[in-house]
């Protein structure tokens, strides 16, 4: 899938939008109702790529099985991972976990009293 093609993906989430606050080629995609970002979409060295939030356990199982999944570029690397686009990750496993990075940046539930 192309960068164009991830990001029109991440837009179909409830609650989503596009926001360019580093540049006006730099998306991160967020969560509309905490600002909290969930696809950072970046040109590492010439190499089109995208910032996920992943679940630490999760995280270093995609590194081991996919050669194009690394610790996340000027990121926390035990909650992102860096993505290469067009590599090695299959498209329904990268839709995977950009659904699962959305998830990971919902609000906290508020808790009964």
């Amino acid at each position: 899938m192309t960068r164009q093609e991830l990001i029109d993906y991440c837009l179909t989430f409830p609650d989503a939008f596009e926001d360019y606050p580093f540049d006006g080629e730099t998306p991160f995609l967020r969560r509309r109702s905490n600002r909290k970002g969930f696809a950072l979409f970046i040109n590492v060295r010439g190499t089109e790529c995208v910032n996920l939030k992943c679940h630490p356990d999760r995280a270093e199982l995609y590194r081991l099985v996919y050669r194009d999944v690394t610790p996340g570029f000027h990121m926390n690397k035990a909650h992102w991972n860096t993505v290469r686009i067009g590599g090695d990750v299959p498209d329904d496993e990268l839709l995977s976990m950009i659904a699962h990075s959305y998830e990971l940046a919902a609000p906290p539930r508020r808790r009964p009293r």
